[in-house]
């Protein structure tokens, strides 16, 4: 397989996760950053291997092959990830690029080597389970902060936006994985969180709290 065509996989598992829907053309060219004429072609592609099921009015799905195979590039990744962290001493906020490039190494050796070196790791640095070698991944009880009620008390998780400028905002907020967060208020307004993390005060946006994932102590 190409680069690309395991991108597109990978971009169409992470569309449909959650969903249970197929996914629309124009929803994968929007990810990609990419035109529609170019998505059906990659799709075309990618059905001629049995990886994707394309069906008019409900969009791409993958097939059981094709969901393995996004399983094992996502596995990579983050498993990547993790080495980036923990071994080479980058910050979160950098790994994401550099896992990106190394999520193409084809030896399962080497994913399987990395996976016991770093002691078989269940979570990458962003909070988001490792499938492990069969593609099973494991279900991580948790919601988005906006969803939670005032007076709460919980535990941040994970991001679900992992771009470096939300990363660097975390860092200078001091939220981190592992950060136990009270909920204090929340306005009616705007839906903005008034928070305590580390005994300090802050008021976050709803923006901020949709983007972070928490489970309640």
């Amino acid at each position: 397989m190409t680069y690309s065509e395991e991108n597109y996989l990978k971009t169409i598992y992470h569309l449909s996760t959650g969903t249970g829907k197929g996914i629309t053309t124009n929803a994968i060219a929007n990810d990609m950053e990419s035109k529609p004429s170019s998505v059906t072609d990659m799709i075309k592609k990618l059905a001629d291997k049995e990886l994707v099921v394309y069906k008019k009015y409900q969009g791409v799905s993958l097939t059981e092959k094709g969901r393995f195979t996004a399983l094992m590039i996502v596995r990579k990744h983050r498993l990547w990830e993790v080495f980036l962290l923990e071994k080479l001493d980058f910050s979160w906020d950098e790994v994401h690029d550099v896992a990106e490039q190394l999520e193409h190494i084809k030896s399962e050796k080497l994913i399987n080597k990395l996976e016991e070196f770093l002691d078989f790791p269940t979570e990458d640095p962003h909070g988001d389970p490792i499938p492990d070698r069969e593609g099973n991944v494991k279900k991580i009880d948790k919601k988005l902060l906006s969803e939670v009620a005032p007076g709460a008390k919980v535990l941040c998780v994970g991001v679900k936006d992992s771009s470096p400028a939300f990363l660097q905002y975390l860092d200078k907020q001091q939220i981190a994985l592992g950060s136990a967060i009270t909920v204090l208020s929340k306005e009616d307004f705007d839906m903005s969180l008034t928070l305590r993390v580390h005994d300090a005060e802050m008021t976050v946006s709803n923006k901020i709290a949709a983007n972070l994932f928490v489970k309640t102590l």
